[in-house]
Formats: C-alpha cells, sequence, structure tokens
C-alpha cells in the first residue's frame, strides 16, 4: 500500500478520536470550555459554580429567650455534596475563615460564635491538609436577653461570610444574609 491510500482512513480516524475526546467538553456562554464531568453531551452536565453562595444554604431556627435569661441559636450552613468551606479558624491566614456575624436587636446581646470541630483534607490546590466544613454544620451563637430586652419576636439579621472550595479550586467569596427569629417570653 502506497502512504497516500492510508490518509483517508488514518484522517478519518484522527477525526473521529477528537470528536470523542471532545463530546465530554462544555462550551460556555461567554466563551471558553471546560472538561465537564464526561461522556457524551447530554448525559451528564457539571453545576456551573461563580460564587460560593452557590453552593452553601444558611439556616436557623426559632430561639426562645426569657427576659434576662440566656440560650444558645443554632445556625445551620448545608454545604454542596463535593464541596467544603474554610472552617473557623482557617488554617493559613491567606485563607478566608467560615465567620458569623449578627446585627442589632432590641435589647438583645449576642456571644462570639462558637464553631464546630473543622475536618482535615488534603486537596490538589494545597500543599498542606485544609481544616474545612463539609456537608450539615451547626454554629453555635449565644445570646442572652438584657434589661432593655421587650417580650414578644425580635429578628435577628445574621451574615456569614464564606468560600467555598471544589477538590480543584476555590470560588470567590460571598456573604449570605438570613434572619434568627429570637421569642422573647
Amino acid at each position: 500500500m502506497r502512504s497516500s491510500e492510508l490518509r483517508a482512513p488514518i484522517g478519518t480516524i484522527l477525526m473521529m478520536a477528537g470528536l470523542v475526546l471532545m463530546s465530554g467538553c462544555n462550551r460556555h456562554p461567554n466563551g471558553g470550555i471546560s472538561s465537564g464531568t464526561g461522556g457524551f453531551p447530554g448525559l451528564a452536565s457539571p453545576q456551573e459554580v461563580s460564587s460560593s453562595a452557590q453552593v452553601v444554604k444558611v439556616t436557623t431556627a426559632p430561639a426562645n429567650l426569657s427576659t434576662q435569661g440566656s440560650t444558645e441559636a443554632n445556625v445551620r450552613l448545608s454545604i454542596t455534596p463535593g464541596y467544603h468551606v474554610n472552617a473557623n479558624p482557617a488554617s493559613f491566614s491567606y485563607l478566608i475563615p467560615t465567620e458569623l456575624t449578627a446585627g442589632d436587636a432590641d435589647g438583645i446581646s449576642v456571644g462570639k460564635p462558637v464553631y464546630p470541630k473543622a475536618e482535615s483534607h488534603k486537596f490538589q490546590f494545597a500543599e498542606e491538609p485544609l481544616a474545612v466544613y463539609q456537608g450539615d454544620v451547626g454554629v453555635k451563637l449565644p445570646l442572652r436577653a438584657g434589661p432593655g430586652a421587650t417580650p414578644g419576636s425580635h429578628l435577628l439579621p445574621l451574615s456569614v461570610r464564606i468560600q467555598a472550595c471544589d477538590t480543584e479550586k476555590c470560588f470567590p467569596p460571598s456573604n449570605i444574609d438570613a434572619q434568627l427569629s429570637v421569642e422573647i417570653k
């Protein structure tokens, strides 16, 4: 066989191989291609994440206080499987820790948040293992009704600053706003 007779079949084979390799890629509307999850288009598509707030949900349970009493409220962070957030304290000073802050509510004083114990995990993008939270975690928030607290329902504004990452990269940090319902009796 002459080499000119082999070009067409080899060229066809190379083109088909390129199509198979590229079939797992995703083309983004603003340009660029990502590798996605592999396989053929339409079978699986990865979640597009551009912000940490897309993978963390903040929920609260109502808290009850007696006049001049105290309690601990629970603020729950639900982190999408496959992602994590930096613990508080973070492993290194350049990492953004998870941080819960509370605003003002009539006569309710807020103590320092109590963060859960971190998990230690090694990731591709870091040389050392990192202290992280994954799954569902609770942050305890000490509350006290001061002498000027009025009985009734109060809404305590909350903000949770997080930076979410997957196994390869981190996403821009976000502040997630929430409210805690506090009933003073």
